[in-house]
């Protein structure tokens, strides 16, 4: 489970001691701040105060949309990198949690196209649009190796298709087994064939939890927002082919996330454990002194690839790529320190760590 945020703790009592419809908001808006995780973003205390308002029925979502958009314009000076991070992180939060509550829905390339134009607009100049260029993505969990993501000139098409043949698929008399295999096989074509530049994960989640919603799923939210990370990779793993390294695509990890999501599941949604080096044998032996070396020597490999494509790195970010406890990255922090591999700056919760 992702590290929380120190503004979201509150949130917890309106699940446990609340009406249903304060529930409900509260599910939308713990997701939406959830999903940002796929991309490193925090949003601000700011955003969080909103949700509140909103959750304790002051304002609409409309209007906790409007004062977030306001709060960003009202701004005079130059934002540097980070705040254009929590910027976005804010926006599309309240963005994802207006959607999420909305009961509209359309099975349909365009109305995924649409959600990506109503989560990033003002945000990504390409918001609403396909992508017109090829892409690549350095990922982690394949120690730096990419996915083959759709081709640009036949975004249109594969989509199509894709949705034609959901929309001719006849769950009728399907176990929930069938059902749950089918739902991750559908999801993980459709993220790979990647239309956007930017936002795909975080469009194809809040996609994904709206037509889950639509086939009667009464789809808890709280997966999607403690296991984002863990969703990208897992969309990685069901996709990813190297058979010269003796790797196929394995939707296996994807379909945990699923079974837990729809069957009510406990599978382990470690994000070590998507990685293509992991060694289930430390998993099963991980009780063993020396085991635990070997996971901490390759959790401190895991956050050094992240750094080689990534700027920064905190202790949110580092527990949800390696597993960890928050205490356990600490150490390996200090230890990747003390061997001067890396180094840090600020204090605390805000504290970052830089390739030297």
């Amino acid at each position: 489970m992702a590290e929380k945020n120190p503004y979201e703790l509150d949130f917890e009592k309106y699940i446990r001691n609340t009406e249903p419809a304060k529930k409900d908001k509260t599910y939308a808006w713990t997701t939406a701040i959830g999903l940002q995780q796929v991309d490193g973003l925090t949003p601000s205390k700011y955003l969080f105060d909103t949700a509140k308002r909103n959750i304790e029925g002051e304002i609409t979502f409309d209007e906790a949309k409007s004062l977030i958009d306001t709060y960003y314009e009202s701004k005079t000076e130059r934002l540097d990198t980070s705040e254009e991070r929590t910027e976005e992180a804010d926006k599309v939060a309240s963005r994802i949690a207006q959607i999420i509550s909305e009961k509209s829905f359309n099975f349909s390339p365009s109305h995924l196209i649409a959600i990506h134009g109503r989560l990033f607009e003002g945000i990504f100049k390409f918001a609403g649009k396909l992508r017109d260029y090829d892409i690549s993505k350095r990922e982690w969990v394949l120690d730096g190796d990419t996915v083959m993501y759709g081709a640009a000139f036949e975004l249109k098409m594969a989509l199509d298709y894709d949705f034609e043949q959901e929309r001719n698929f006849n769950y009728k008399n399907l176990s929930i087994e069938e059902i749950v295999k089918h739902i991750t096989f559908f999801v993980s074509r459709l993220w790979q064939i990647h239309a956007f530049g930017e936002g795909n994960t975080r469009t194809t989640a809040v996609f994904t939890i709206k037509y889950l919603r639509s086939l009667g799923f009464n789809v808890n939210n709280d997966i999607f927002a403690e296991n984002s990370w863990y969703f990208r990779n897992a969309l990685v793993r069901a996709n990813y082919n190297n058979l010269q390294k003796g790797i196929q695509e394995n939707p296996e990890f994807l379909e945990r996330f699923f079974r837990n999501l729809l069957m009510g599941e406990h599978n382990e949604l470690k994000n070590r454990y998507c990685h293509i080096r992991y060694n289930e044998k430390v998993a099963i032996n991980s009780q063993k002194s020396s085991d635990k070396v070997a996971i901490k020597q390759k959790s401190s490999d895991i956050i050094l690839n992240y750094l080689k494509d990534n700027e920064s790195i905190n202790n949110l970010k580092a527990r949800e790529i390696t597993g960890l406890s928050s205490a356990g990255v600490r150490k390996i922090f200090t230890k990747l320190e003390t061997e001067g591999l890396i180094v840090g700056f600020g204090e605390n919760k805000g504290r970052l760590y830089k390739l030297k």
